[in-house]
Order: structure tokens, then sequence, then C-alpha cells
């Protein structure tokens, strides 16, 4: 494939990008990106890479495209007998578990059924719980989550310091097609 100025120009008019706008995401000076476009200079690979990170960038799906929104939260304190209720209810396999503000744990229906016995209707969530499922921002690419996912249950969305959505490898399976 050769990249030449007017391809991408076009690219650039399909991200709904201006000039000025690319210009801003790249570092690379408006005036810059014009004579580009005209194929009046002839570019470094750096300067091409940089245009083409920008704009290809914005044809993949984010975090916050595919995420579930209103987490449920588990708390360390909580009965196991509770959350395995709100788990049916909900019709969800996992519960982050929450201290506060502070992501602690994971608990899975996989944790409760390794520890099934007669009294694990009252042990505590932080008695039975896994380690905390892995945290990225909402604008990160599906791409970086899918091998998280082949590894965990679920990644956490967050926006800043606060939680704002869970994606699970069947949120993962909905964007097929």
């Amino acid at each position: 494939m050769i990249i030449t100025g007017s391809a991408l120009k076009k690219l650039r008019l399909e991200a709904k990008l201006t000039q000025k706008k690319l210009a801003e995401l790249t570092g690379i000076s408006q005036a810059h990106i014009a004579k580009i476009e005209r194929g009046k200079v002839n570019p470094r690979l750096s300067t091409i890479n940089k245009i083409l990170e920008v704009l290809t960038e914005g044809t993949e799906k984010k975090c916050r495209d595919i995420m579930t929104p209103g987490v449920i939260f588990a708390k360390p304190n909580d009965s196991v007998l509770k959350i395995s209720e709100i788990m049916v209810r909900h019709a969800i396999s996992q519960l982050p578990v929450l201290d506060g503000q502070k992501v602690v744990g994971t608990i899975t229906e996989e944790d409760i059924i390794r520890k099934l016995g007669s009294n694990i209707a009252n042990e505590k969530v932080e008695n039975v719980m896994g380690p905390p499922l892995p945290v990225v921002a909402e604008d990160t690419g599906i791409s970086v989550i899918r091998p998280l996912l082949e590894r965990r249950q679920g990644v956490l969305v967050a926006r800043g310091r606060k939680i704002v959505g869970i994606i699970t490898r069947s949120d993962l399976l909905k964007t097929i097609g």
C-alpha cells in the first residue's frame, strides 16, 4: 500500500477531523499537514506513522462503547448468601468487591462453588473472594482487553478513579458482527 497525501486526506475526512484537530493530536503543524495532503512535501516515515496512528486509532471500539454500566459491587462483610442471591437475580457470574472506594477483590460463582459447604451461606465475602479484576480506562481499545479476558472473567472500566463499567467475555462476544 502506498501512502499518499490524498490517501491521508481521505482517512482524515473519514475520521471527521479537521487539519487543525489532526495537528493537535499528532503534534505536527497544520501547515505541514496541509503540505503533505497536497503532495508538496515528502514527509519522514515517523511523521506518517504519527498521522496514521491517530487516524486509524479512531476506528477501534473503546471500552466505553461495549461496557456494561452501573456495576453492582459486593462489600467484604457481605454474606455469601446475599451475594449469591444478587448473582442469581441479575444473572451475573462475578461481582467486584469494594472496600470504601477501593476495589479489593472479586467474588465469582467459581469461588463460591470451591468453598461450598454447610456454612457457606453465612461466610463473609472477604473469606471467599479472589483477586481484583484488572482496571482499564474507558478510552482503552478493546484489542488491549482481549488478552486480559483470556485469563480473567472480566475487566473493570474506570473514568479517572471511579469505576463506571464492567466488560465480561459475553460483552466482547457481542462485538462480533
